[in-house]
């Protein structure tokens, strides 16, 4: 597992892919950043947090790699949309813990998107099922917006955007 991509209760670390440079921030301060209670509020809702999962078995070891959790996400697709949502950019962060869990930052194509209550929990669901994950926690965010520019070369083609 690289260093980048680790984090304790007390502490967590922003992905080496495509984010800003590594720097370790505290557990509260992260959970700060991700006020997924207040960018819900923008859509009246409470509580647009997914969350699947339990604490690994003891002896289990964590998945060591972001490619499995990679690989669930691109399971996960938007009904409106015909591309997985890790290929549309959907997913901000995902940071892996030593225990197994994994916490997840996600945004969506467009506030009022109306799977936001639902997509959430599908994304935690759905890396709970990779071996070595643990508790996953889906924090829906939406700063940065999202934009096409961040979808992959693949999603482009796919949806004829150039």
């Amino acid at each position: 597992m690289t260093e980048s991509n680790r984090f304790s209760m007390d502490e967590f670390a922003t992905p080496a892919e495509g984010g800003p440079a590594p720097e370790t921030e505290t557990a509260e301060d992260w959970r700060d950043d991700l006020d997924a209670s207040a960018d819900a509020d923008a859509l009246g809702n409470e509580d647009l947090v997914g969350r699947a999962g339990l604490p690994l078995q003891p002896g289990m070891p964590p998945v060591d790699d972001d490619e499995p959790i990679i690989e669930a996400l691109r399971e996960v697709h938007d009904p409106e949309i015909p591309v997985n949502i890790y290929d549309l950019g959907l997913i901000y962060d995902i940071l892996r813990s030593e225990d197994g869990d994994v916490k997840i930052r996600m945004t969506l194509t467009a506030p009022g998107c109306p799977v936001a209550g639902e997509l959430p929990t599908e994304v935690a669901e759905s890396v709970a099922r990779v071996r070595g994950v643990g508790v996953v926690e889906v924090y829906l965010v939406w700063d940065p917006p999202w934009s096409p520019d961040q979808m992959s070369e693949a999603a482009r083609m796919l949806l004829d955007y150039f």
